[in-house]
């Protein structure tokens, strides 16, 4: 007979869990790997190249990632240092202390640059590894779980590499990781309608979205009204706002769906500015 004894369970529960953190982080790692290969060999000139967004080189892309994940690390173990830089923040700068940061970042030698990311990240990792089960990591936004914080840290490492990616004129193979982003695009749909000032649907969407490997991917009632189908790969780009929706393979069914089709945005801070069409 098998033991189903409460202290059982509730440590199966505690390993499936930790193990979800800990696959969690490994994405993280194996998605910050794949950008590091990516900038690792360019000269001065090449981490000087424009990206896609206003104002920012190459070099600012890293040095965000970088600082964010400094920051990161800071609130995953030392939540009133945290507090302190937060508080720091908006006193000087509310409404642009990302770019200020990203802008004293980039004017370090890239060696630096790079050096101070692989640091940072190392000390994510090692840092979401260590949080205790239940304890909630205090951000710019809600507290989050170690899985979310990991979660969120690789949506913004994908997408400030494709920003790298495309400024470079080349093009990454999607993997199966951007289900974590994909996750978050549909976990944050109430907050677009939020920041837009608009009043969220009442009645959840159905997502169903073809992963780069071609397996089906599904959220919300089957029966919904109001459905967003189409590649994984193109949600992604539609919820960090890499791409213009004109630009992607994506079917919105619903008037509801189409409306967030236009405000979609997974990431935290005001409403994005979103891209233009290619071509336009």
């Amino acid at each position: 007979m098998l033991d189903s004894s409460p202290v059982l369970c509730d440590a199966v529960r505690m390993t499936d869990r930790a193990a979800a953190v800990y696959g969690v982080v490994a994405d993280l790692e194996a998605e910050s790997d794949q950008l590091d290969a990516l900038v690792r060999d360019l000269d001065d000139a090449g981490w000087a190249t424009p990206t896609p967004a206003p104002g920012w080189t190459i070099a600012h892309q890293i040095a965000h990632l970088a600082w964010t994940d400094e920051v990161a690390a800071i609130a995953a173990t030392d939540p009133e240092r945290f507090t302190e830089l937060v508080t720091e923040a908006l006193q000087n700068s509310p409404e642009t202390y990302v770019d200020d940061a990203a802008e004293a970042g980039a004017g370090a030698p890239v060696e630096e640059i790079l050096a101070g990311w692989r640091l940072a990240r190392a000390k994510l990792a090692d840092a979401l590894r260590e949080v205790p089960q239940g304890v909630k990591i205090p951000w710019f936004g809600p507290p989050m779980s170690a899985a979310s914080m990991a979660t969120a840290r690789l949506m913004e490492t994908w997408a400030h590499g494709l920003d790298i990616a495309d400024a470079l004129g080349v093009t990454v193979l999607p993997s199966d990781r951007i289900r974590h982003v994909a996750h978050i695009g549909v976990r944050t749909r109430d907050f677009a309608y939020i920041v837009n000032g608009k009043v969220p649907p009442a009645e959840p969407f159905r997502y169903a979205l073809t992963s780069p490997a071609g397996e089906l991917w599904t959220w919300g009632p089957e029966d919904a009204s109001n459905i967003v189908r189409g590649s994984a790969l193109d949600f992604c780009q539609l919820v960090t706002q890499r791409r213009a929706v004109a630009d992607l393979d994506l079917e919105f069914v619903g008037e509801d769906a189409l409306e967030w089709s236009g405000i979609a945005q997974c990431f935290a801070g005001p409403p994005g500015a979103g891209r233009e069409p290619r071509g336009a």
